[in-house]
């Protein structure tokens, strides 16, 4: 749910007017894993480094991860922030392409010291942009999976998007009632749920005090006033 703010397409935009005024807040969106042609990767994603030549230059690829995680096998995500810990089951069989994508960039450190940047409490807490201002992403695009059973609850993390097939690194979990309006438009692809022993965690991160977001973005406060990271994300496969 990158609520990233660029400017989408006249019907995508239109579709996210329509379901931020039915939740009262603007949709997860983010501006769909983009790169500037500077950071773009000319490695593979599947190669141990990253083609950043700056040392504090966000990881960067030229294409969506190679399958490499196994259907049959059930996955975890053991997150850990500067607000606490929770554990994310892991939905392979419904979302393997973002399953994928999310094992690949947590392996490869990529969301170690992102922050949360867009929080809303009775909604959704946002992450996975590498620059922190909803903008950024691993340098490639993949498709959506939608075609699943679950719904948008709290505890349900999904893919923010800038429109159809824009998935990148950022991702949101539902933290409130409001994210259950999404299920009325389901433009996301959940690809997991947090763990209920790790709900207080989602909780105390959502109660981060928040402010306007002088460049825009949300009609209500949504910027965090004090820095929330993920500190390490580690899997385990059974």
């Amino acid at each position: 749910m990158n609520w990233k703010r660029t400017k989408l397409l006249p019907l995508t935009l239109i579709a996210l007017t329509m379901l931020a005024s039915a939740c009262g807040n603007k949709a997860p969106q983010n501006a769909g894993g983009t790169a500037t042609p500077s950071a773009a990767a000319s490695a593979a994603p599947t190669s141990a480094s990253a083609a950043s030549t700056s040392p504090n230059a966000p990881k960067q690829w030229s294409k969506a991860p190679d399958m490499t995680i196994d259907t049959n096998k059930s996955y975890q995500a053991e997150v850990t922030t500067s607000k606490g810990a929770f554990t994310i089951d892991l939905f392979a069989k419904d979302a393997p392409k973002t399953v994928n994508n999310f094992v690949f960039l947590s392996k490869e450190g990529f969301y170690n010291n992102i922050t949360f940047h867009r929080i809303i409490k009775s909604f959704m807490i946002q992450t996975g942009d590498p620059l922190g201002t909803g903008m950024g992403g691993p340098g490639y695009k993949f498709a959506d999976e939608l075609s699943s059973a679950h719904k948008y609850e709290p505890g349900i993390v999904a893919m923010a998007n800038a429109g159809p097939n824009t998935n990148g690194s950022q991702f949101f979990i539902c933290s409130g009632d409001d994210c259950s309006s999404l299920n009325k438009i389901p433009n996301y692809t959940i690809f997991g749920k947090v763990e209920d022993a790790g709900m207080a965690t989602i909780q105390q991160i959502a109660s981060t005090p928040v402010q306007m977001n002088p460049n825009g973005g949300d009609s209500s406060p949504s910027m965090p006033k004090e820095k929330v990271t993920i500190n390490s994300i580690t899997i385990k496969e059974k």
